[in-house]
């Protein structure tokens, strides 16, 4: 009780206030994740929104007047390091005035131009949802089903709108492989005509480049218009013009760049084979995405340096296993576990208990935690803000009444930035 009205007076003034104030938490077990779980622990959070002071108990020295929340156990804000949500919606409506099902365009099966930005919906209640089961970071865009589907984004579960709630405006472009592609497009009706048209798109994309790259070497854009004769010599060549601009080349110029990376969704042995295959061709920067049958190419993940955002544990995929996780640590492949996307109501699986079916099939307490947390944060290459309790990272904590990943344990806080988000057990 007096956990729950503290955490309550602390909600209502982080909502009728103007600014966040300072707060501390006190646990009886506190799980950094980047170094050993610590006994009757305190964490303080500055009113910036960062981590201040992190120790026992004994050794704190908490300022006068700031509230201190008490809790069984807590963990960093959960890292979900693939979801739809924001773009997906509760009401799973693609009509009307209530659409709320922005995750697939099926105009095209190619469009690395869609921006996540553009569509996601800060107010959605799903946010708020996953938020209550302790998510305070989402890798979240255009899902799986497009050959190219766009581009993703991450976010903190909070704020009015989209730039509020953003992390970064775009962090990956995402692509599907095999059958989910041809259930959605009678273009590309099978494996290798996908991949086909994948190749030639960025062969298309590298061109592009070139031409953009040549014309900004010979000053092509302040010689426009310029038919490049010289008074001097008429035998001068006209100076290279830049190619009228297209955002889907550009987008997938950024893949070719390394300034973002390909997140393939991709499940059989043969598609995610044809995937390291188009990273070795191109040698952009691959995640492969779901990956159901991963447990039988650990050696090749490995070999290419490839991460994994592992399908949730309980999901409805072919081949699928529920030790997969613990198969995918054990190889030293990194990996995290995703919520994932869903075809029917609420569209999204609670991230918390598909690490709890993990760590029972193999993967462990702390390892389960570190691939919602830290690992999806490191993969992600957001590890220097949130994924682990440390001084100067984000104030993003989950408060347990018990074992997050016994199913009898409620949260019963979710900070964000120093901000107390939740004062609900669930």
């Amino acid at each position: 009780m007096k956990n729950e009205t503290a955490l309550a007076a602390l909600l209502v003034a982080a909502t009728t206030g103007s600014a966040v104030a300072q707060v501390a938490v006190r646990a009886g077990t506190l799980h950094t994740v980047s170094g050993a779980p610590i006994e009757n622990a305190v964490v303080i959070a500055s009113a910036d929104g960062r981590i201040e002071w992190v120790g026992p108990a004994a050794e704190a020295n908490i300022p006068d007047g700031v509230d201190v929340l008490e809790a069984a156990v807590v963990t960093p804000g959960l890292v979900d390091a693939r979801s739809v949500v924001g773009l997906s919606g509760a009401l799973n409506s693609n009509v009307g005035p209530v659409r709320d099902q922005d995750q697939l365009e099926r105009s095209s099966p190619l469009q690395p131009d869609l921006r996540a930005i553009d569509a996601y919906d800060a107010n959605e209640t799903l946010v708020e949802w996953v938020r209550s089961y302790g998510v305070t970071t989402l890798h979240t865009g255009h899902g799986p089903g497009a050959l190219v589907s766009g581009q993703t984004m991450i976010a903190k579960t909070r704020g009015r709108n989209v730039e509020q709630a953003t992390l970064m405006p775009v962090r990956m472009l995402a692509a599907t492989l095999g059958n989910a592609v041809s259930s959605n497009f009678q273009s590309p009706g099978t494996s290798a005509k996908g991949i086909a048209m994948l190749r030639s798109a960025l062969h298309g994309a590298q061109a592009y480049l070139d031409q953009v790259r040549k014309a900004e070497e010979a000053g092509g854009d302040e010689n426009e218009g310029d038919n490049g004769d010289d008074e001097e010599d008429g035998d001068a060549k006209p100076s290279p013009q830049p190619p009228p601009r297209d955002l889907s080349k550009e987008a997938l110029g950024q893949v070719l760049d390394g300034e973002l990376s390909l997140l393939v969704t991709a499940n059989t042995v043969a598609e995610m084979a044809s995937a390291l295959r188009l990273q070795q061709e191109f040698g952009f920067d691959l995640v492969l995405d779901s990956a159901a049958e991963s447990y039988l190419l650990l050696d090749e993940i490995r070999e290419a340096g490839v991460p994994v955002l592992l399908h949730p544990t309980m999901s409805r995929v072919r081949n699928g296993s529920y030790e997969t996780a613990a198969q995918l640590a054990d190889a030293g492949i990194p990996f995290a576990i995703q919520t994932g996307f869903e075809g029917y109501v609420p569209k999204t699986r609670v991230l918390l208990w598909e690490a709890a079916i993990a760590a029972a099939n193999g993967l462990g307490m702390e390892r389960a935690l570190e691939a919602v947390t830290l690992s999806p944060a490191r993969i992600l290459g957001i590890d220097d803000r949130v994924g682990s309790i440390e001084v100067g990272k984000d104030a993003d904590f989950a408060l347990f009444d018990g074992d997050p990943f016994e199913y009898t344990s409620h949260i019963c806080g979710v900070i964000i930035e120093s901000e107390v988000m939740s004062a609900e057990c669930r």
